[in-house]
């Protein structure tokens, strides 16, 4: 049995995900457990710094770089001195703040060799620029997961600052991104007065605009085929300015920007023959109870939640399992699912 503490930050800058797994194999394949979990929400400083860091200088981008590599490895050690844990390793995705795979570049702050020395323990990081450097689109990466770790499950759909879904599809696993979600959602609530929209409610207050729907549903992006993924950019310069150029109220974009992506969603489902089967969902939006309302009314899926630490913590889970194969030179990257001309076993390793 390894345990790996896994660390996840996602777009929506809720803050950092830890999660102490446990990882072993058995005849039936890979098993674990989630030992410890727990989020440490950002200081009003690190969310500023983190949100604003892509238009910053490139010397303040460097500092950030080690000083965000330094703050993780000060949670690290705070979190396995409290759950007197020994972790063989530790995985850090890392916070995104370029990911543009079409110019072939992506990149996650968080220096490796600062968050070992800090933590005193080894560091697995930067996973997604080995699969870009081979064509791939460095993303989603959390599908490995899925198919070793849920496959008892015929879809599993992940609802955080984007949605994504993977899925076997012709003896092989697929997955992409959907659609935008809570990067949106969180934006258009905090400009009622709330950090997120608590269960939906705000959007169950809206009323729905059909013209707005239909130009949110009519984005190129919803055209293209697989292998694709989303990232800020493509939110701030292609569907934000949908809503901005909208003289609707804010509680009806809001309105509409929901179930705009529960019909993202569902098309997908729809489109994959999903009667009569089964889709594990996670995530913060796992929590938006007028969201999976809107899913559930247009698809014949069974829509799943799991047990909270599941919802809260299966990105952090699947980065510390992708740390696990990685310092065992096992693949970690499906070609499939992201595009690259090969399965790769990405991540940068970093010894104390």
């Amino acid at each position: 049995m390894h345990t790996v503490i896994g660390l996840m930050s996602g777009t929506s800058l809720d803050g950092v995900d830890l999660a102490a797994c446990d990882f072993w194999e058995e005849s039936r394949g890979y098993q674990f457990s989630i030992r410890q979990a727990e989020t440490i929400p950002y200081s009003p400083e690190w969310k500023s710094r983190l949100s604003n860091l892509f238009s910053a200088t490139a010397l303040e981008f460097a500092r950030t770089h080690t000083e965000y590599g330094r703050y993780l490895g000060e949670l690290v050690r705070i979190f396995a001195s409290r759950h007197q844990l020994k972790p063989a390793v530790v995985a850090s995705h890392g916070h995104t703040i370029f990911h543009q795979p079409q110019q072939h570049f992506t990149t996650q702050i968080g220096e490796g060799a600062a968050l070992s020395a800090e933590c005193d323990f080894p560091v697995v990081c930067d996973f997604r620029t080995g699969d870009v450097a081979h064509g791939g689109q460095g993303a989603p990466l959390v599908p490995i997961g899925d198919a070793l770790l849920f496959g008892e499950y015929d879809f599993c759909l992940n609802l955080g600052g984007f949605s994504n879904i993977s899925f076997e599809k012709n003896g092989q696993r697929v997955a992409f991104d959907i659609c935008p979600v809570n990067i949106v959602l969180n934006e258009l609530a905090q400009q009622l007065g709330f950090s997120f929209d608590e269960n939906g409610n705000g959007a169950k207050k809206g009323e729905l605009d059909p013209v707005l729907f239909s130009k949110l549903n009519a984005l190129p992006f919803y055209r293209q085929e697989p292998p694709k993924s989303l990232g800020r950019e493509w939110v701030e310069t292609i569907f934000m300015p949908v809503l901005t150029a909208s003289s609707a109220p804010i509680r009806t974009q809001l309105r509409t920007a929901t179930e705009h992506m529960a019909f993202q969603i569902a098309a997908v489902l729809n489109d994959s023959q999903s009667e009569g089967k089964k889709m594990l969902v996670t995530g913060g939006g796992a929590f938006n109870a007028f969201l999976i309302d809107c899913i559930r009314k247009q698809t014949a899926t069974t829509v799943i939640i799991p047990d909270e630490v599941i919802v809260n913590y299966k990105e952090a889970l699947i980065f510390a399992f992708l740390g696990f194969l990685r310092m065992h030179g096992k693949e970690n990257c499906l070609a499939s699912v992201t595009g690259a001309t090969k399965n790769v076993c990405s991540g940068a390793v970093y010894l104390p």
